[in-house]
């Protein structure tokens, strides 16, 4: 999806970030809420997401998938191609969690708050052809979407169907997943490429759509 009105976005993304880091000198004294902060101003105060500015529901994940994605963020291994405008976004933010209790802290906060309700978005996809497409994710991600920490597999079964096809986009696409120390995406690259057209992506989607939430 493209992002909207791309100036206004960086700046409010600029205003964000001035004012958490000039909360800095008292960073030790923050809480998980007061770091969440800068946080909210793209996924939303409860985690919910906001799709117009690219911005998944977070709400609810659990903490070691959130401590995971926030110190690739850091580390470049995600949101580093020039073409993942969302993830280019997202690197800079992470960094202002400047320890890994911070980013610990965080992800807990994270995992505690109550699961957003899925959004739907998309149209034309067909749950019955997409449930044999599923078989294979439900290897990592679980048979109802639940995810599946032995294998680093996150849940599925809340995420708004726009963002999951933007994922699995992005990894046919080498834009998330081709970095060599990330051994998830690694992995994950090529199981998206099982689905060989958006359809298909589409029809998976839809059935993910109908596990429970």
């Amino acid at each position: 999806m493209a992002a909207t009105r791309p100036g206004l976005l960086r700046l409010t993304l600029a205003l964000a970030a001035a004012l958490f880091a000039s909360r800095a000198p008292a960073a030790a004294e923050l809480g998980a809420a007061d770091h969440f902060e800068l946080c909210a101003t793209c996924h939303g105060a409860a985690g919910e997401g906001k799709p117009n500015l690219q911005a998944p529901a977070i709400a609810g994940l659990p903490a070691w998938y959130v401590e995971k994605q926030l110190a690739k963020f850091q580390a470049g291994v995600r949101g580093a191609h020039p073409d993942d405008h969302a993830g280019l976004r997202m690197r800079p933010m992470s960094r202002y969690l400047r320890s890994e209790e911070v980013v610990k802290q965080v992800a807990d906060y994270v995992a505690a708050l109550p699961a957003a309700k899925r959004g739907s978005s998309l149209s034309g996809g067909d749950a019955a052809r997409g449930q044999a497409s599923y078989a294979l994710c439900a290897s990592c991600h679980g048979a109802q979407g639940e995810g599946v920490q032995a294998l680093n597999g996150p849940p599925l079964a809340h995420q708004s169907d726009w963002y999951l096809l933007s994922q699995m986009q992005k990894f046919q696409q080498g834009l998330r997943g081709a970095n060599l120390k990330d051994a998830e995406g690694i992995l994950m690259r090529p199981m998206s490429m099982t689905i060989p057209d958006e359809q298909g992506l589409k029809d998976v989607i839809a059935y993910i759509q109908t596990l429970p939430e």
